[in-house]
């Protein structure tokens, strides 16, 4: 283990089992979470029980955890068809349990590892942690699944929430309030910050060098808002900014932004980029002035805290999110960036010109604010400590 610094600390009860089908090399914001907080918390003692995927090998070779592949199949003819997936992991968490000396069990999700993890701890008499996203919450709205993930939720002796938004979710759910307590996501801050050089980058859009370059990165939904981005450029430059939008990412709403670059009255201003390499992705960060993703709820589906956020501001760069879900946790409305109304493609121009404004200085101050927060508060090492503060005593 490590304390905040990354100086290693003496761990004699990190016995964690740590039940997550999402974790590296799977790509995305939660399989990275678990894989950096848990090998940082842990070492052999620590048992991981995931998703085989391509990569693993490699993978778990560097890892100092002892990591365990399952198939974790699901069959569309089997109703639910991911019972299966349940009870592999189940049979799996009670083999593991009975066979080392683990101390508590940590579910990545409510379903269907919390729920696991909740009725194999009865069995195995051991407290549970459960992590909560937000997302999962407002869009598994079935019966059957609410009702889950109400017995998992409030069977677990910790729920771990990702804002605070996340956290009225669960209090909604019955959970009881001392039982939840909030831990943000957290960013490799020494691959995202400051001083990177984009300016190859930048080159490779035809970009000016004073260009206002605004980033936009995560999956192509309708939810993220980066429609009404694209759709600003032309107002933005209209008011005397040289701005050009990248967009990073692929998705559902790929050929409907492709759509609004065709509409648009300035085409050229508008890059869809599609996906980059990790290797690349700091740069882009770099290349920018400014992350925008003018987050929307649409329907049930919204956004539970927003990592993409805090690589912004690690790498040095303010934000302009939504208003909807838990980002107000990632972004500091009037300190970090700023917070609008997702819905609305005015406050969303307003927004980002106010950003961008450069006789004002204000988003020169927010991203140095949104820098500090990043790197003091956002760090996997710092995020590994509130964790183990959180779960050191806990019993069932």
């Amino acid at each position: 283990m490590r304390d905040w610094t990354g100086e290693a600390m003496n761990a004699p009860d990190a016995r964690f089992l740590v039940i997550t089908e999402l974790f590296q090399p799977t790509k995305g914001g939660t399989a990275v979470w678990f894989d950096e907080v848990y090998r940082r918390m842990g070492g052999a003692g620590t048992h991981i029980l995931t998703a085989d995927v391509p990569g693993a090998e490699e993978h778990d070779r560097a890892s100092p955890n002892t990591i365990h592949r399952l198939g974790l199949k699901r069959y569309p003819w089997l109703r639910p068809e991911s019972l299966p997936v349940y009870l592999e992991f189940f049979v799996k968490t009670l083999s593991v349990g009975w066979r080392h000396p683990v101390t508590q069990i940590h579910a990545g999700r409510v379903l269907p590892e919390g729920l696991v993890a909740v009725r194999a701890g009865r069995l195995l008499r051991l407290p549970v942690v459960i992590y909560a996203h937000g997302e999962e919450i407002t869009t598994w709205r079935q019966p059957r699944r609410v009702k889950a993930m109400r017995e998992a939720y409030c069977g677990a002796q910790l729920v771990i929430a990702n804002s605070e938004f996340t956290r009225g979710l669960l209090l909604d759910m019955g959970v009881q309030p001392e039982r939840v307590v909030i831990i943000n996501p957290g960013v490799d801050t020494e691959r995202f910050r400051p001083g990177l050089d984009g300016s190859k980058l930048r080159a490779s859009l035809g970009l000016k060098p004073d260009a206002k370059l605004i980033l936009s990165v995560g999956r192509l939904s309708r939810r993220k808002g980066f429609d009404y981005v694209m759709q600003s450029v032309p107002e933005l430059v209209r008011r005397g900014l040289d701005v050009h939008h990248a967009v990073i990412g692929k998705g559902e709403d790929a050929e409907y932004l492709a759509g609004i670059r065709a509409a648009s009255a300035m085409p050229e201003r508008i890059h869809l980029l599609g996906g980059v390499s990790a290797e690349d992705l700091p740069l882009w960060y770099a290349a920018s002035d400014l992350f925008a993703m003018p987050n929307r709820d649409i329907g049930a589906d919204t956004e539970g805290f927003g990592m993409v956020y805090i690589e912004a501001a690690a790498c040095g760069r303010t934000s302009l999110t939504g208003m909807a879900g838990g980002t107000g946790s990632a972004v500091l409305d009037g300190e970090t960036g700023l917070r609008c109304d997702g819905n609305s493609l005015p406050a969303v121009t307003e927004a980002l010109f106010r950003l961008l404004d450069p006789t004002t200085g204000f988003g020169t101050a927010c991203a140095a604010r949104a820098e500090t927060r990043a790197h003091r508060d956002f760090s996997w090492a710092a995020v590994m400590q509130q964790t183990v503060e959180h779960t050191r005593d806990l019993k069932r």
